[in-house]
């Protein structure tokens, strides 16, 4: 598997990982009324995280030169919940299987 590739998956981990975390402290301030300085928090590490996560997508899209419509999904799956497991599952195999063709 490409380095960019792998990079790109434990990324895609940690950013959703911190997005689902950053989901429950949303439901605890505004369901609850509580926590509302670890959601502030939580939320500026996410950002963080999800700029690092863009800049391993464009290292991916460079070297490995996926379709745009790929790349846009990737892109998006930063900020959806669960969907950066999904998406990175089905990015990794299908790279992994082009790039050991080429």
């Amino acid at each position: 598997m490409p380095a960019c590739l792998r990079r790109y998956q434990i990324m895609s981990f940690v950013v959703g990982t911190m997005l689902l975390f950053f989901c429950v402290t949303i439901v605890l301030r505004h369901g609850f009324g509580t926590w509302a300085t670890l959601e502030m928090v939580v939320a500026q590490i996410h950002g963080i995280l999800y700029m690092v996560y863009l800049a391993t997508v464009v290292d991916v899209a460079v070297k490995l030169k996926p379709s745009v419509g790929r790349i846009a999904v990737m892109v998006a799956s930063g900020f959806v919940p669960f969907l950066a497991f999904i998406v990175e599952h089905r990015t990794v195999e299908a790279l992994k299987d082009e790039a050991d063709l080429g």
